[in-house]
């Protein structure tokens, strides 16, 4: 599928599909005319890297992710650098803070709801 077929279906801009590419998180290949061309793997792809980001983890780590997330049911655990682990600890931790907050947030706002009046 070319770039712009991937953004739809994604609902990432294509701007942000060719940077992804470019730090090597997606891969595409060319068609003779020079347009780029992804397979349906990609789909999945640029929506696990899109959940990385929103998370909150910088591109490279997510380049570093990249053998973890090519397939969940490898059954092999993958072998990674102390730093990586490291760096993902950190990340995992501020991720559990995050959640904490939110669920806090949401808790108060369904509190609210059950007890206020609708009216209009």
């Amino acid at each position: 599928m070319r770039i712009g077929e991937l953004s739809t279906r994604t609902g990432v801009a294509t701007r942000l599909l060719r940077y992804y590419e470019e730090q090597g998180l997606v891969s595409s290949t060319r068609e003779h005319n020079g347009y780029r061309d992804y397979d349906d793997t990609a789909i999945e792809r640029v929506t696990q890297v899109r959940g990385l980001i929103e998370a909150g983890i910088p591109t490279a780590v997510i380049h570093d992710m990249l053998p973890c997330l090519a397939s969940t049911s490898n059954a092999s655990a993958p072998v990674i650098q102390r730093d990586l682990a490291e760096t993902l600890a950190e990340r995992r931790a501020q991720l559990d803070q995050r959640i904490g907050c939110l669920a806090k947030n949401r808790d108060a706002i369904t509190s609210y709801l059950e007890r206020a009046t609708v009216t209009g």
